[in-house]
Formats: C-alpha cells, sequence, structure tokens
C-alpha cells in the first residue's frame, strides 16, 4: 500500500469542509493538521473530521514538519500570503482558485515555487470532474468536428449583504473572481489562455464590485467565447461548445455531473457523477503529482493559471474595477 499523503487544511471555512468530506473518502490521504486564525475553530473543524493536530496560526500549521501538502482554502485577498508562507515553509499547495487577486501576485507565487522545486496548483476542481474530463476526451477525439465557439455563464441571485464576502470589495467580492472564473477558466481550456482580442462590459453595483458582467474573447482562426457571470442576477449556468459537426452542452459546468452531445440531430447524454463533495478529484490528482515528483498539474498547469489572471485582470482594468488592497 501507498504511503498515504498527509493534507493540511489552511482556513476551515464553507469550501474547506467540502474538501474535508471529500478527502476522507479517500484511502491515500490523511488529513493531519488544519490551521485558523482562530484555535477555537481550528479545534472544531479538527473534531468534526478526526484530524490530529489543530492551530490557532497559519504560520504553525505551515511549519508542521510533518504535513505533506496544504489545502489553503481562505478567502480571496489572504491567498497569496498564505500560499507563500506555505512556499516558503516548503510546503507543497493546493491553493483554492482565484490563485490570488491579480497577475502579479500568482506570478510571484509561481516563480517562487519554481525556484524552490515545491508543487503548486490552483484549485480549479471543475478541470477534474469526470463529466469535464470526458469533455476534454470528445475534443480529442474531434466528436464535434473543429470547435469554433464556446458559450458559458455562471451566476446567482444572492441576498443583499453588502458587507459579506461577495459584495465586499475588501474580500475580492464580486462576480468576476467568485463565479466568473469559471467560464474564463473553462473558455481556457477549450480555445487556450491566449486570446488575441477581450472585451466586456460589467455592472459595477453599490458597494463597488462587479454584480455582473459579459465578456467576448476572440481566438486565432476565427473562435469565439462568450461568456457571462453574476452574483446578483439567476444566469442560466450551463457551458456549450460548438464546433463544424455538433455541439457538447454541459449543464452546470462548475460542478458537471452529465453532459450531451449533439451530432447529426442526434443526441447521446453522458452521467458522470463526481465522488462525494467532488472535491476528490482534484486532490487526487494533486496526490499523484507529489507521488510522481511533479511539480505542477498538466491538467491546470501554473502557465495557464497566470494566463487566466491576466485576462481578469485585462477584464478589470476596462472597467475601472481595482481591489483596496491594489496600489
Amino acid at each position: 500500500m501507498q504511503k498515504k499523503i498527509k493534507w493540511g487544511i489552511m482556513g476551515p471555512g464553507r469550501i474547506a469542509h467540502k474538501f474535508a468530506q471529500s478527502l476522507k473518502c479517500s484511502e491515500a490521504a490523511e488529513m493531519t493538521a488544519v490551521g485558523s486564525r482562530s484555535i477555537e475553530r481550528a479545534e472544531k473543524f479538527a473534531k468534526e473530521y478526526g484530524v490530529s493536530r489543530s492551530y490557532g496560526s497559519y504560520a504553525d500549521l505551515a511549519a508542521d514538519t510533518d504535513v505533506d501538502i496544504i489545502y489553503v482554502a481562505t478567502p480571496h485577498p489572504a491567498h497569496f500570503e498564505c500560499t507563500m508562507l506555505c512556499l516558503k515553509a516548503g510546503k507543497a499547495v493546493l491553493c483554492e482558485k482565484p490563485f490570488t487577486l491579480n497577475a502579479s501576485e500568482t506570478k510571484v507565487l509561481i516563480k517562487t515555487a519554481r525556484a524552490s522545486k515545491l508543487f503548486l496548483m490552483e484549485a480549479m476542481w471543475m478541470r477534474y470532474l469526470p463529466a469535464i474530463v470526458k469533455v476534454r476526451e470528445l475534443l480529442t477525439q474531434g466528436a464535434i468536428g473543429e470547435t469554433r465557439m464556446v458559450k458559458a455563464d455562471f451566476g446567482n441571485r444572492i441576498p443583499w449583504e453588502p458587507s459579506g464576502r461577495l459584495l465586499n470589495p475588501e474580500l475580492g467580492g464580486g462576480a468576476l473572481l467568485d463565479v466568473g472564473i469559471y467560464p474564463v477558466s473553462f473558455a481556457s481550456m477549450v480555445l487556450g489562455a491566449s486570446p488575441t482580442k477581450l472585451t466586456g462590459v460589467a455592472y459595477l453595483g453599490e458597494t463597488g464590485v462587479d454584480e455582473q458582467f459579459s465578456a467576448v474573447l476572440g481566438y486565432e482562426a476565427g473562435k469565439i467565447a462568450t461568456l457571462s457571470g453574476a452574483v446578483r442576477t439567476s444566469l442560466i449556468n450551463e457551458a456549450r461548445i460548438i464546433g463544424t459537426d455538433g455541439y457538447i452542452r454541459v449543464p452546470d459546468f462548475w460542478r458537471a455531473s452529465t453532459l450531451e452531445l449533439y451530432q447529426n440531430g442526434k443526441m447521446e447524454k453522458f452521467e458522470l457523477p463526481f465522488r462525494a463533495t467532488g472535491y476528490i478529484h482534484e486532490a487526487e490528482e494533486a496526490m499523484y503529482c507529489l507521488r510522481e515528483g511533479l511539480t505542477e498539474s498538466s491538467v491546470m498547469p501554473l502557465d495557464e493559471s497566470l494566463k487566466i489572471m491576466k485576462i481578469l485582470d485585462t477584464l478589470r482594468k476596462q472597467w475601472g474595477l481595482k481591489y483596496p488592497q491594489e496600489k
């Protein structure tokens, strides 16, 4: 039996709970430690998931010599500082999306990880879901001919809570970083991470964050992606990949469990549910990379994560949107 990979959880919030629920389903993983700014929260999380050690500071977690890899699940603005803390302590890191607030921060993290030969990966869980793996297989097989367009949107109408995470600029709130990154990452997966043209419009609401947006990305050979995201408007929440010989429809693509392939007037449906809460698939990819001595994933390469962050930066610049932490 292979040696278990020992995980540390940094930031025991909502997403960390989902990740931990999935991790318990893997015999290859062991939750060894959890760190929070509050020892009470850390201890509560540890008790719930049978974690042996809990820390009242992120630094103490990063310093734990028994931990192989740390899952950073803190709020957006803390991703850079927390991931850097882990890397400086010699730890492999799986950092929640978005990697950071902007491309400059992401670039520094990548440079640091590569200099130290440490594993680093953006936790874009969508990429590893069985249904999305099937999408990539179908595209590779040429099931819809030449891919020409991608259409994807993801948005919900959240309650009006100006100080809440999604509407607070201090917390990196707004549609783009929270839900909008999914359609952008999906388009990057299908069409590539380097569009030749990029334009978008957004509505900046009362709190100053982007409550909704739409963007058009143009690629070589005339390929186009039209993407939308929202936190105060409910959208259709699906993705379509349109080719010369058919198209693929993925309902709820960000948490996909089914997809439909349309060819010659016929539809074939694939049922591909994810395990547990779905986060196990990205965790298994990270553990595979560690066992193989890899410092990044071929499914979510670091250079692609950086290019995606540059796309988000370009859109925000067009909208005149800066976060308070940015100079």
